[in-house]
């Protein structure tokens, strides 16, 4: 029979690598095996665990979640083409902001290790100490946040540091001055009770789960763009081997990723299987609670926060290029690639 209960040692317990994962004289997180590939940090067992967790739940007449990248498949801004566009007519510091905010948000993932969530099983009719969602507070989560913002145990870098060096591969160090994350475009509904026959704090980590899944999703296409960015040959000619070296530094930022997303996909789908607690003593199934505020976030992150994102990016955009010198070829060219 497989494995389904571990412990937190056990689900942080690193593959035994060949060499260290170095970038640039940067120690980064993960390593290499004899084969030269790159293998995540604290994957060995965790993997594992996946595996078994979501074998269990089939066994049980459950599914993971059926949820991908291709529902953000809608408008974003800049496009790599329009990325693309502005690099090669000297504008660099759009994607050079990019590369920097998405470090630095990389780093906010560390909330996830920082964070003491509550306990689902008293919340659950079900036993989930043989589920992922039972192991969340003992190492799943603080597992993900690790990947994100890096360990304390560990001068190793996590995705915000390797961010920064596949930024410095391609534009050099202090290319361009530094920048921090412009302030989220919330959901005016934040804040609202979709489920308010359950605990307030149960209701939050669970719609937490989900809108971390739509940030991966997210964050799935725009990695996509970069590497395709950075991988184009008329751009960084003068850096070309350090541009594909960053761009297969995104390529293993995206290899850990998928276990992220394959975890978040398999946590809905078991809460999904489950029956939940409510306030009153009854019980709500968990796939009726999870699907009731899920068509709601799926429509604020495909139809209004894309067009809101994408508005506010044209307009700073738009005045980049206004200071170019030949402004309204430039846009042209710009408009024409979107």
């Amino acid at each position: 029979m497989a494995q389904l209960t571990y412990t937190r040692d056990e689900l942080m317990t690193d593959h035994d690598y060949a060499e260290p994962h170095v970038v640039m004289g940067h120690l980064l997180h993960g390593g290499m095996l004899a084969d030269g590939s790159y293998q995540p940090p604290r994957a060995l067992v965790r993997e594992a665990a996946f595996d078994a967790w979501e074998a269990a739940l089939n066994e049980r007449g459950g599914a993971v979640f059926d949820a991908d990248a291709g529902l953000l498949d809608g408008i974003r801004m800049p496009t790599a083409e329009q990325q693309l566009v502005l690099l090669r007519n000297g504008l660099g510091a759009s994607f050079w902001n990019a590369l920097t905010i998405t470090g630095k948000i990389e780093a906010r993932g560390r909330l996830l290790a920082d964070i003491e969530f509550p306990d689902l099983q008293p919340a659950i009719v079900q036993d989930i100490s043989e589920m992922a969602i039972g192991h969340l507070g003992k190492g799943l989560l603080v597992a993900h946040g690790f990947d994100e913002g890096g360990s304390p145990d560990t001068d190793a870098g996590a995705h915000d540091a390797m961010w920064f060096v596949a930024r410095d591969l391609v534009f050099g160090a202090d290319a361009f001055p530094d920048v921090e994350p412009p302030e989220n475009i919330g959901r005016p509904d934040a804040g609202t009770r979709y489920v308010p026959e359950i605990a307030p704090e149960i209701e939050g980590l669970v719609s937490f789960i989900a809108n971390l899944l739509i940030i991966e999703f997210r964050a799935e296409l725009a990695f996509a763009d970069t590497q395709q960015i950075m991988r184009t040959p008329d751009v960084f000619t003068d850096r070309r081997d350090d541009a594909e070296l960053a761009a297969e530094l995104v390529g293993r930022i995206r290899i850990d990723e998928e276990i992220h997303v394959r975890s978040l996909n398999l946590y809905l789908g078991e809460m999904r299987s489950v029956d939940f607690r409510t306030v009153d003593g009854a019980t709500i199934s968990g796939a009726e609670m999870i699907d009731r505020f899920w068509d709601g976030l799926v429509k604020w992150a495909t139809v209004d926060q894309p067009v809101l994102a994408a508005e506010q990016q044209r307009q700073l955009l738009h005045g980049r290029i206004a200071e170019h010198a030949e402004a309204d070829r430039v846009l042209q060219e710009f408009e024409a690639a979107a």
